[in-house]
């Protein structure tokens, strides 16, 4: 691991502070040179063992009061930014409110993973594509203009969708899949003041500048997400995650969906995200609205994957994932429509 100087400020402000007066001496990659904020450190440091990142400068922040969850004024929820997956996952509210949210989170990692991994650091993970971690071969997101060893490489992991010849690797969180369909907003400080990022301009798409995975600038701390008021959800949602085994796995292909069915039946509104096909979270609005008014059912399930999945491309090796994909929407969808899928079993839609 390289060398690293290190703070462990007990404010908002000294973190903040810290990361401005030790600006990135930046080279030309995202991951490279800068000071970096650190919590559970569950993929940073990793990262940092390898060579993948160097970092000269780890602001800790973990004392900062930056844990709670709390309810909003709106109904609805702001999750801390060091809350960690775990104590999100388990919290009443979270279970009560938003069990797509829980549900998504114990899919991922592994138990002892979800105590250290703190929400904003859940948001910052970055790809788990093996080119990306071998630093002996050449790799966009890792060096700028080095070239994309995944582009006729190995690509049974990579992306069918928002892909470019720069870079086809995909977003590992399962989480994020589940903020994207809630569509959470991020809370973020510098020392220029604070803003608000809605979850959907959060992450980006590769372009021609993959080693920038978010929106996020390198002084800004994440310090709470938002999650806006989702009662209509509550009864019919489910998180679906296919991968190659059934623990501590990155999914091959994950759907979040999340239906309000009124008291006639039919569908008022539709939430799906996909995991495990983009350099994003993946969710069109557009695509969502073909099921409003639609009764549940394959054919409209089906209507509304094919849509999802427009413009899905494979590599070889990945092929399989795009009738999985649509596969794993349709399945997603008809589980959502007939009741919530908790933690502890499944909640009918009908129980109100």
């Amino acid at each position: 691991m390289n060398p690293f100087a290190y703070d462990r400020p007990a404010t908002v402000e000294g973190a903040l502070q810290a990361i401005a007066a030790n600006a990135a001496t930046n080279t030309g990659a995202a991951n490279q040179h800068e000071s970096r904020f650190v919590a559970g450190g569950t993929n940073l440091l990793d990262l940092m063992k390898e060579g993948v990142t160097i970092a000269p400068h780890l602001v800790d922040i973990n004392r900062l009061p930056l844990d709670a969850i709390e309810e909003s004024p709106d109904g609805g929820l702001l999750l801390g930014a060091l809350a960690r997956n775990a104590d999100t996952a388990y919290h009443p509210l979270v279970e009560q409110r938003y069990p797509l949210l829980s549900a998504a989170i114990l899919a991922g990692a592994s138990p002892q993973l979800r105590n250290m991994a703190s929400n904003a650091g859940n948001l910052l993970q970055r790809t788990r594509c093996w080119y990306f971690y071998d630093v002996a071969t050449p790799c966009n997101k890792r060096t700028p203009g080095s070239g994309c060893s995944a582009n006729g490489g190995i690509t049974r992991q990579h992306a069918i969708l928002g892909a470019s010849e720069h870079c086809i690797a995909t977003h590992p969180s399962d989480m994020c899949v589940a903020l994207a369909a809630l569509e959470a907003v991020v809370h973020v400080h510098s020392v220029r003041g604070k803003r608000e990022i809605p979850f959907a301009d959060f992450h980006r798409l590769p372009g021609d500048r993959p080693d920038i995975d978010t929106t996020l600038a390198p002084d800004e701390l994440i310090t709470g997400i938002a999650l806006p008021d989702a009662a209509q959800f509550v009864r019919h949602s489910a998180y679906l995650k296919l991968r190659e085994r059934l623990s501590y796995a990155f999914a091959l292909v994950s759907v979040a969906a999340a239906l309000d069915i009124g008291e006639d039946g039919t569908i008022a509104e539709a939430r799906i995200a996909l995991g495990g096909v983009a350099h994003k979270p993946w969710r069109l609005p557009e695509a969502e609205q073909l099921l409003a008014g639609a009764a549940p059912g394959e054919e409209a399930f089906g209507r509304v994957a094919d849509a999802l999945l427009h413009g899905a491309v494979g590599r070889g090796a990945n092929d399989f994932k795009i009738p999985l994909a649509r596969n794993a929407i349709v399945r997603a969808l008809h589980v959502a429509s007939q009741g919530t899928v908790t933690n502890q079993g499944m909640r009918k839609g009908e129980d109100r």
